[in-house]
């Protein structure tokens, strides 16, 4: 195999498209940092044009290998303008740090981000959507779908599922902390990184569980402190997904 061929399979390809322009050192393109990025997500942010009038709609989504998939309301404005195919730009970010330098210019913040483009697309058949739905629910709780009642027609009709082959990729990172310039570090000016996380809280079961029905083994690793994106890829792992 060619070193070419080898770098397409292991990374996206980089187009005028998906090229990081400012900071392009902070770019990542190869697959394990971009689908590392977007496992760790639980909500994405989708920016789309309709008519002219750019729009970005947040909601949960998963990643099967190099598929992307969300899902919302049929009634949605986004979800019927994408049935014929809608070119979409996906993306995620977490907050990891917030950074205080001894200047503004050189406040900032570390961050992990990832930027997906692709044609979006409907999933009609039944099975399929229905099949999809159960992908998610096992995506985030693992084996949780089996154990869960079946969804209704009407159910499913009014669930739209929407596909997105990753046609281009590109993830961005900064996780240096303080980066002031040589000179200012002998300033007497405060300067700290302060770590910012998402962590689970104690679990709250439903006021009208039964008493006879046990926590789930697939929920062991929702336990209050554990931060959120460690989660999400350690369930994603667990899910057999690609």
């Amino acid at each position: 195999m060619s070193k070419t061929a080898e770098a397409t399979i292991t990374s996206y390809a980089v187009t005028k498209r998906n090229r990081v322009q400012r900071l392009h050192e902070r770019g990542r393109y190869d697959r394990d940092s971009v689908h590392a990025i977007l496992d760790a997500a639980m909500i994405c942010h989708i920016a789309y044009v309709i008519d002219g009038q750019p729009f970005c709609t947040p909601t949960a989504f998963w990643r099967e290998g190099d598929h992307l998939y969300w899902h919302g309301s049929a009634a949605s404005r986004m979800l019927r303008a994408q049935k014929p195919g809608l070119p979409v730009c996906l993306t995620v970010t977490h907050l990891d740090s917030l950074v205080l330098a001894r200047c503004g210019f050189n406040h900032s913040v570390d961050y992990r981000s990832a930027m997906c483009f692709g044609k979006a697309h409907i999933i009609d058949d039944p099975a399929q959507k229905a099949a999809a739905l159960d992908r998610m629910i096992d995506r985030f709780y693992p084996d949780r779908a089996a154990s869960l009642r079946t969804s209704t027609e009407q159910e499913l009709k009014a669930t739209t599922v929407i596909g997105m082959e990753i046609e281009e990729a590109a993830g961005k990172i900064r996780s240096k902390g303080v980066a002031d310039e040589e000179e200012d570090y002998a300033l007497p000016i405060y300067a700290a990184r302060i770590p910012i996380q998402t962590v689970m809280g104690a679990i709250e079961p439903c006021h009208r569980l039964t008493p006879d029905v046990p926590r789930p083994e697939g929920l062991a690793g929702f336990t209050p402190g554990r931060r959120l994106d460690e989660v999400m890829q350690e369930t994603y792992r667990k899910s057999g997904l690609p």
